[in-house]
């Protein structure tokens, strides 16, 4: 018989064996079973949220689509930011592609100042057959105001936007894509 703790034969019969393999062979075994429990453990609580039916996901878009809007409006950055994934990709109207989040959050920070107000309108909104993903086509309108001073006037942009959302793995959805263009003729032309 093994003794399992020091891997030793205890059958005082036989010769002692001296460095028996049998207790390594346990050993390994024990430290295969944690790993494999362990592993068990972490792909059961980082699985993906639940898929949702495209309907679902159609409404919870909507939803954040509104409040993301909403946070436009009211100059509020952080909300605003949150609404992005953090490997999205932003194509602004007569900008450079921007890749990542914090280049997003720089580029609203710089554009959606005081003097601009911004509003979206969905139009169209799809989801994907299997719910994980929906696109949002509409309008919006962005009217800058004159700086404090300025003889210039108010100037209101009409366009179309595009964005792209995923649903991620804690359930939450945020914008994987977004762009815009205006509807009005490019300055001198």
């Amino acid at each position: 018989m093994i003794d399992i703790m020091s891997g030793t034969d205890t059958d005082v019969s036989a010769k002692k064996k001296q460095g028996s393999k049998a207790g390594a062979v346990v050993a390994l075994c024990l430290v295969a079973l944690v790993a494999a429990g362990g592993g068990y453990w972490v792909k059961s609580h980082n699985r993906p949220a639940a898929m949702a039916t495209p309907e679902q996901s159609v409404a919870a878009v909507k939803d954040a689509d509104a409040k993301w809007s909403q946070a436009a409006q009211a100059h509020d950055m952080a909300a605003l930011d949150s609404y992005y994934a953090d490997d999205a990709t932003v194509l602004p109207a007569n900008a450079e592609m921007i890749t990542n989040k914090v280049a997003a959050v720089k580029y609203w920070t710089d554009h959606l100042t005081k003097n601009v107000d911004v509003s979206r309108t969905p139009m169209y909104v799809e989801a994907a057959k299997g719910g994980d993903m929906v696109y949002v086509l509409g309008s919006y309108t962005m009217t800058t105001k004159p700086a404090k001073g300025s003889k210039d006037k108010a100037s209101t942009d009409h366009g179309k936007y595009l964005s792209v959302w995923k649903k991620q793995v804690d359930g939450s959805w945020k914008a994987e894509a977004d762009t815009w263009n205006s509807d009005l003729p490019a300055k001198g032309k």
